[in-house]
Order: structure tokens, then sequence, then C-alpha cells
């Protein structure tokens, strides 16, 4: 049934799926995307424009006091059809969308040059784990037992638990019950999700957690049970769910979440792009996440971290004067995604994590972070290039105009042809 704004629930429970929202239309989405194109321009791109705007007086004065000075109208027309403001204004917004367009090329959606001048300006980034620099294809390796505990039985807890969270760990998990045939119908009472923690219910009269060595141990307050060492023996390059039953340790499911084949190359890349300081966050263990690190080779690890925990690190790094790029794809990057210099969401994770982020790659390969660098980086090059060329050309056309060697129509095809020129360059892509 439809709901409406001021619907008041007296008892229960009540779920609304909004179907849109204002301004949701194609025509209104077409609108903000203009007004938002002029917060989205690069700094150096609202430099020039300004730069253009400022020199127009100047111009003007210039053609005043020539003609002040030599009584020479043909030498004074000579400065005013040379100006500076076409070239800077045509030839860095091509500059930025010919990179956008470039980056479209290699899989990578930018919403703004801004965030392509901040991604060449960064010098710190900071990696999630999970569907990050592992695949977003996490499968259950081996379950655990704890207790006298049945592994299967164990499984279809988890199963019965898990299946209401979108998250690519839980998608393991309820893919290996259906894989053993385990039916796991609603067997649980409300079930409660503590965002980046784990889950905790009632099935049977018993109370059931699952979740991170954090929750399940240290919030939660659950046991080990007596003599059970095997504990302490679980496989490190796997990641470990717990699942507890009336505070006390039931199974803990390994799970295989696969190491990107080029996560260790892409960081050589990126150092090599300028890249100082690379950093990997993770909700997994200590033990999990030094595995891992090693494996790839960053700079920094941090491990059994919470969704704020991600977002202050980038806020001290910023204050510190650092330029921090953070890629994640899921519900719990969101925070430091928004905090980051530039925020980057990979295509297959959550849909607010893509909606926060200002860069979105596939979820192909990383090597799309290294192109994007590369280009972010041959952009501001190109800009600056740009910049003296139309400084240096500009200038020349004009000293040559009121020393009478050009007459003022050579001086202003010369001015618009190489205007031309800058602008055609400008087009050509960046990365080979």
């Amino acid at each position: 049934a439809s709901v409406y704004a001021g619907t008041v629930v007296e008892e229960g429970e009540i779920t609304v799926e909004v179907k849109a929202v204002g301004g949701s239309g194609r025509y209104d989405k077409i609108v903000t995307m203009i007004e938002d194109s002029q917060k989205l321009k690069s700094g150096l791109e609202g430099k020039a424009e300004h730069l253009a705007d400022k020199l127009v007086p100047y111009t003007l004065a210039g053609t005043g006091l020539v003609y002040l000075a030599t009584r020479n109208a043909t030498k004074a027309i000579a400065v005013l059809m040379v100006d500076f403001s076409c070239a800077l204004k045509l030839a860095m917004p091509i500059s930025v969308l010919s990179a956008i367009r470039e980056a479209s090329q290699h899989n990578v959606t930018v919403k703004g040059g801004k965030y392509m001048e901040a991604v060449a300006e960064a010098d710190t980034i900071v990696f999630d784990k999970t569907g990050t620099l592992t695949k977003a294809e996490p499968t259950v390796a081996e379950v655990v037992p704890f207790g006298g505990n049945n592994a299967d039985e164990m499984l279809r807890m988890a199963a019965c638990m898990e299946e209401h969270f979108p998250h690519s760990m839980a998608k393991a998990v309820v893919d290996a019950a259906l894989k053993k045939d385990l039916d796991h119908e609603e067997m649980h009472s409300k079930v409660q999700y503590v965002v980046a923690h784990g889950i905790s219910t009632t099935i049977e009269g018993k109370t059931a957690i699952i979740g991170s060595y954090h929750f399940v141990f240290e919030d939660e307050n659950c046991k080990i049970p007596e003599g059970e060492e095997e504990f302490e023996a679980l496989p490190e390059e796997y990641s470990h769910l717990y699942l507890a039953l009336e505070g006390t340790l039931a199974a803990v499911i390994c799970i295989e979440d696969p190491l990107r084949e080029e996560a260790a190359d892409v960081i050589k890349k990126l150092k090599k792009a300028g890249i100082t300081k690379v950093v990997m966050m993770t909700g997994d263990s200590e033990r999990t996440a030094a595995a891992i690190a090693k494996r790839v080779g960053v700079d920094e690890y941090y491990s059994e971290v919470l969704p704020e925990d991600k977002a202050n690190f980038i806020t001290k790094e910023k204050e510190k004067g650092r330029k921090v790029m953070m890629i994640g794809d899921g519900i719990t990057d969101s925070p430091a995604l928004s905090a980051a210099s530039v925020g980057i969401a990979v295509s297959d994770g959550a849909e607010i994590a893509k909606e926060i982020a200002d860069i979105t790659i596939s979820a192909e390969s990383l090597y799309e972070v290294v192109a994007l660098k590369q280009l972010s980086n041959a952009l501001l090059k190109r800009i600056h290039t740009n910049y003296r060329s139309i400084v240096a050309i500009n200038s020349s056309l004009i000293v040559l105009g009121v020393a009478g060697v050009l007459a003022p129509a050579t001086s202003a095809l010369c001015h618009n042809v190489s205007t031309l020129l800058i602008s055609l360059k400008s087009m050509k892509n960046l990365l080979p």
C-alpha cells in the first residue's frame, strides 16, 4: 500500500520503499549536472578563467598606453588583436574534458576536473582490503566447529543469519550453504545488524551472534570452550567469521578472500607515479591483515578497524598536510570516501559508496587506479605546458605588433591559429 509523508506507526514496524524523490527526473538531473559543473572545475581551470578575466582591463589599458606613447593607431590595435583570454578559456577546459573522456576509456568515471587534480596531487593512498585489494568473490574454505557442534549445522545457522545482509562475506556463507543443500529457512527472531561488527539474534531460544573477533570476544565477551586449542591454529591466510551461541564460541567460518593477482604490482607502479605512502585498512584480525599486507607490500596496515577509524585516520593525515586518496567498495567505507581528498569506489560495491565517491573504477582490475594516477599527472603537466605556451606566444605577438613588425591582421591571425593549435593538441590522448 502507498504511504504518505506524516504517516505514524502506532504499533509494530513499517518498511518504506522510496520510488521517487524530488529532483530525480531526467531533466532535473541534467539541470543539477549543469549547476554542479561549475563547482567541479579543477583549481587550475578556475585560476586560468579568473586570470583571463583579470587580463582584459590590462589589455585595454595597454592599448591606450601604446597609442598615447606612439600616437600610432595601428600599433595600438595590434595589442587589442592579441588577447590571452581566448587561449586560456579554451585550452584549459578542453584539456580537462579530454582527460575525463580518456579516463572513461580505462573504465574510470570521473565526476569533475577538480578530482583529477586531487589525484595528481595525492601522495597517500588508503585501500580497503575486502573487495578492493582482494576480489569481491570470497568463498567459504572451511568451517571449524567448537564445543562438539556439527560443522554443517553451524553453517546452516550462519547462512540463516547472513542471508539478510548484502555483503560479499555474507554472500559467501549463504552460497556455501546452498551448495551443500542446507535448508536455512527463518530459524531466528528479529535480527540486529551492527554495522562493521556483526549480527545478533535469537535462534531456537538461544542467543546467537556472528561477526568479527572484536565483536564476538571484546564487545560481547564470549568465551572459547575449555581445552579447545585449535582456535590458535586457524589458517592466517583466511578471513574469519566467529559464530557464538549463548556466549560460547560455536564455530569459526574460514573465508578465502583471494588477493587480486595484480595488487602487488599496482602498488609498485603507484609509488613510481608519485604515491609515497600506501596504507591498507581492514576489519579483519591482526593475523589475517599482517599476512595480506606482507604479500602486497603496503607501507602501513591497520586491522579490526571501524568505519569511523578509517575516516579519522584520513582526517589526521590531511591535518599533517598530506593529500589522501581512498579506495573502497562497501557501506563501511563511505565515511572514509567522504573524508578523503578524493574518494574512489569500485563499481561492484555498495550504491552509497558509489554515490559518495568522486571517482568510480570498474571491478575488473586495479591497474585502472594506476592509469588514473598517470593520466592525472599528465593532465597537470599538459595544463602547465599550455599555460607557458599561451603566455610566451601571445606576449611575443604583442611585442612584435608594438614594434611594427607585424600588422594587426597578421597578429590576430597568428593569435587565433596558435589558440586553435593548442586546443587541438589538448584533445590528444595523454597516455600511450
